[in-house]
């Protein structure tokens, strides 16, 4: 497998990992620069040329892919028999450095409801490297000309066609997605509210909607959605920066995405 198949590999699983690659060489060494290791939790690909160099990196690798918001950093080997390392001695002679850059499990964001609003948000959020759900019950939503504005996203986009029950999405998110509820449809709406506190090992749930449209939700789901306060309140609405304050959807979508940059780094820290 190739370092950028294994780096691949590592983002469909939403697996924390780091890339590391020979930066500069002197004299001899087991690899010349370029060589790449890539390391995940439990496995790797590639190699920077064995011995005490691999083992140390993916020691330090996986101690720093275990840090909350980890930094890249250069290391530096002797190759000589009078240094003996945790894993060995290399004698061949030169000095490697070696590049370890994080590779940090991506945010994911879940857009229910691609229309307007839906729409400018989604195309704010795809400059930035996450993974991006857009859900819709109407195809003309979701058509590929509509959404060729995203062809050079910088966010993997994932889309979802679900005629029926667009609910059913949430059960298929991976662990700490953000959903954002925005839908042409009330009772869309209110039935995605009651599904997202019902499922577990979400992040933030926003939904959009006016003060008068929220205490009819608040309302429904204590009492025939059985959810207590507590949970309830775990939906944040109205959603984006309560001072930005204009109703167009370009302005709206600007103030929902910066808020939700903020709470990516606030989860990051």
């Amino acid at each position: 497998m190739t370092w950028v198949a294994a780096v691949a590999r590592l983002r469909a699983r939403r697996e924390p990992g780091a890339l590391v690659t020979v930066a500069a060489v002197r004299g001899h060494a087991p690899r010349r620069a370029g060589a790449k290791l890539v390391v995940g939790r439990t496995a790797t690909w590639g190699s920077i040329g064995g011995g005490n160099i691999e083992a140390v990196a993916i020691d330090r690798a996986r101690e720093v892919i275990g840090t909350p918001d980890p930094e890249p950093e250069l290391m530096d080997f002797a190759l000589n028999d009078k240094v003996t390392g945790p894993h060995g001695v290399q004698c061949c002679g030169g000095a490697v450095s070696v590049l370890l850059e994080p590779l940090p499990v991506v945010p994911a964001v879940a857009v229910f409801g691609v229309g307007h609003v839906g729409m400018e948000l989604a195309r704010i959020l795809a400059r930035h490297d996450l993974d991006l759900h857009l859900i819709d019950t109407r195809p003309d939503r979701l058509t590929d000309e509509r959404l060729s504005v995203l062809a050079d996203a910088v966010a993997q986009v994932h889309v979802h066609h679900v005629p029926l029950l667009p609910e059913e999405v949430l059960g298929e998110l991976a662990p700490g997605t953000h959903v954002l509820i925005m839908t042409h449809d009330h009772a869309e709406d209110a039935a995605l509210c009651d599904a997202a506190l019902r499922t577990p090992g979400l992040g933030s749930i926003g939904l959009i909607g006016s003060a008068a449209k929220w205490a009819r939700f608040r309302s429904r789901l204590a009492t025939e959605g059985g959810h207590d306060t507590a949970a309830i309140d775990r939906i944040k609405t109205p959603i984006g920066l309560t001072e930005i304050t204009g109703k167009e959807p370009a302005v709206i979508a600007v103030g929902v995405a910066a808020d939700l940059l903020r709470t990516f780094e606030r989860d990051a820290g």
